[in-house]
């Protein structure tokens, strides 16, 4: 079926909007993977608040111009799943990283971070990074530390 020019219009709009916001992004190659488990996928991003969407290549290399995403335009080749952190830069990332694990026919393609075009063996990089609440908590162990050594020592 045939998109026209308006929704076509539609969809690079809202893609462009979603990556002028995004912390990272995640591309990969969803050819193969079974309807439900897509299905599966959406709800978990959507959870995590990660934007995904299956775009096709032209229209998502005219969405990422004049982005710090314009990177990722030469990894646009096949089908393309295209995913969004908007809050948590390794939201995306953790979230594609572990349906690939159970989806052998998924394949994680490259990522995006600050303008750079990664490698898709960097994805554990990206998906390790600890959240905001999981770093604010680091930071207040590490804070927290010298202060209950100095009141074990004069104990």
């Amino acid at each position: 079926m045939a998109i026209r020019l308006n929704e076509k219009q539609q969809i690079v709009a809202e893609v462009n909007e979603a990556a002028k916001s995004a912390l990272s992004a995640v591309i990969a190659d969803y050819h193969g993977t079974a309807v439900a488990n897509m299905t599966a996928l959406r709800k978990t991003a959507r959870e995590n608040n990660v934007y995904l969407r299956v775009v096709r290549n032209t229209l998502l290399k005219m969405a990422v111009a004049d982005t710090e995403f314009e990177c990722i335009q030469e990894v646009l080749v096949g089908p393309t799943i295209l995913a969004f952190s908007q809050e948590d830069p390794g939201a995306a990332a953790r979230v594609l990283k572990e349906f690939a694990k159970e989806n052998k026919a998924f394949e994680i393609k490259a990522l995006s971070v600050g303008g750079k075009l990664l490698d898709a063996s960097q994805i554990d990089v990206l998906a390790t990074l600890p959240t905001h609440d999981q770093a604010l908590s680091i930071l207040m162990s590490v804070m927290l530390a010298p202060v209950t050594k100095l009141a074990r020592t004069l104990i």
